[in-house]
């Protein structure tokens, strides 16, 4: 079996990553101004496929086509008990050695990013939602526009941010969308959220201008009341308000 230090089958080097580290603390003067010194650290980049062959990640990506090893054309995928296809492989990077990674959700990502570059920042903002990152879906939506509130993810059965906050049970973001994209009225908002929402410097639009995100359904035809419904647990008080549920329903 190949080494770690064996080559890439794609580019056919070394499979490293040469890195630039910034020494904070070694400076020297010159004239007017400092000089930092930038050290170089070589790290592992070894994604290891089913079939043996090594790659580079960026250059797996660049080879890609879904179904076989871009060099030695074997079958990549396999089928999971429930029915899911995945790619398991071993990846050795600067974050350590993960054995067993099913690697097709990042790559069917990645492959999907380069078709729809444009649909990066939607992308991102999912993921914001996902992780409850409060300030970068705010800093996202003052870049973007509010557009990016009706995205729902055709790589992840069509959840839309409000879909993917309440299956993660990140409240916070939740309580963000219905203020910015729900005909909720603001005296459902509690105080704290009103002026977490005005030191982030969020403004609500006419709530007659606004499509409500509750109305989104999913592909399998489900919005996002619906899920907090099979959840329960902190959804159960939004539940029983009526938080969640679309104004025609």
């Amino acid at each position: 079996m190949p080494t770690e230090m064996s080559a890439c089958a794609s580019c056919r080097n070394p499979l490293v990553l040469e890195i630039e580290i910034e020494d904070g603390d070694a400076e020297e003067d010159f004239g007017a101004g400092s000089h930092r010194f930038e050290t170089k650290e070589t790290v592992p980049d070894d994604t290891e496929l089913p079939c043996g062959c090594h790659f580079h990640w960026e250059c797996l990506l660049d080879a890609y086509n879904i179904t076989e090893c871009p060099s030695c054309e074997t079958s990549l995928l396999t089928t999971t008990s429930s029915g899911q296809q995945q790619i398991i492989c071993r990846l050795n990077n600067e974050g350590g050695v993960q054995d067993a990674l099913d690697i097709l959700p990042l790559l069917a990502e990645e492959s999907y990013l380069k078709a729809y570059p444009e649909e990066r920042k939607c992308r991102a903002y999912l993921e914001f939602c996902r992780n409850g990152d409060l300030e970068a879906v705010v800093e996202l939506l003052q870049d973007e526009g509010t557009k990016v509130l009706r995205y729902q993810d055709p790589l992840g059965s069509m959840h839309s941010g409000l879909h993917v906050a309440v299956i993660n049970a990140q409240v916070e973001i939740a309580w963000l969308l219905l203020l910015l994209s729900s005909s909720l009225e603001m005296s459902q908002f509690p105080i704290e959220v009103l002026e977490v929402a005005q030191q982030l410097g969020i403004r609500r639009e006419r709530q007659a201008e606004m499509f409500d995100i509750r109305s989104l359904k999913d592909s399998n035809g489900m919005m996002a009341e619906k899920h907090a419904e099979n959840i329960g647990g902190v959804w159960s008080s939004w539940l029983q308000a009526g938080l969640l549920r679309p104004p025609y329903l």
